[in-house]
C-alpha cells in the first residue's frame, strides 16, 4: 500500500514537472516570438518572463533527481551489465546484489551530504538569482531524490534475492496498447 503510493508520487512528481517545465518553455518562447512583432510588443514589454528559464532549470533538476529514483525500480536506469551478463551462478547474483548496495551505499551518501548541505544553506538568507526563492528548496531535491534512490536500490536487492530477477524495461511494451494475436 505504501510502496503504491510511493509509486504515484514519483510518478505524478516526474510528469508534474515535465509537464510544467514543458508549458513554462512555451510561453516563454511565444512571449519572445511576439515581443519583437510591432504594435503586439506595447502589451507583450509589460509581461516580465525573465524568471521562466531559471524555473525549468530547477523543474529539470528535480525531474532528473527523482526520474533517476524511477529509473532503478523500472529497471531502465543506465548500468554496465555486459560482463555480468556473461556470467552464471553465485557469481553472477553476487556481483549483481554487490552492485546494487553499493549503489545503495553511494546514494545514501549523497542523501546525507546534501541533507547536511540543505541544513547548512537554510540558515542562510541565499536565494535565487530570478525568483528569489531560499536556495535551500531548490537543493533540496539532492537529499530527497537521493534517499529515494537509497530505497530503490535497497527495493531492488531484496527482490532479487527473493526472486533472483532484476526489473526490466521492455521497449516495445506501450502501456494501454493490448498486442493483437493473429
Amino acid at each position: 500500500m505504501l510502496n503504491k503510493l510511493l509509486n504515484r508520487l514519483e510518478e505524478w512528481l516526474i510528469a508534474t514537472l515535465i509537464a510544467g517545465a514543458t508549458l513554462v518553455i512555451f510561453v516563454a518562447v511565444v512571449h519572445r516570438f511576439l515581443s519583437g512583432i510591432p504594435y503586439i510588443q506595447d502589451y507583450t514589454v509589460q509581461l516580465n518572463l525573465s524568471w521562466a528559464q531559471e524555473l525549468c532549470i530547477f523543474m529539470f533538476v528535480w525531474m532528473a533527481k527523482f526520474g533517476a529514483a524511477y529509473g532503478v525500480r523500472t529497471g531502465i536506469h543506465v548500468g554496465v551489465d555486459v560482463v555480468l551478463r556473461k556470467l552464471k551462478g553465485p557469481s553472477y547474483r553476487g556481483l549483481v546484489v554487490f552492485g546494487l548496495l553499493a549503489g545503495a551505499l553511494f546514494t545514501g551518501t549523497v542523501a546525507y551530504l546534501g541533507g547536511t548541505f540543505v541544513w547548512e544553506i537554510s540558515h542562510t538568507d541565499q536565494t535565487s538569482a530570478d525568483l528569489e526563492i531560499p536556495m535551500w528548496w531548490v537543493y533540496l531535491c539532492v537529499p530527497l531524490g537521493s534517499s529515494l534512490m537509497c530505497f530503490r536500490f535497497l527495493q531492488v536487492a531484496v527482490s532479487f534475492l527473493k526472486t533472483g530477477e532484476l526489473p526490466h524495461h521492455d521497449h516495445s511494451h506501450v502501456e494501454g496498447v493490448e498486442e493483437v494475436k493473429a
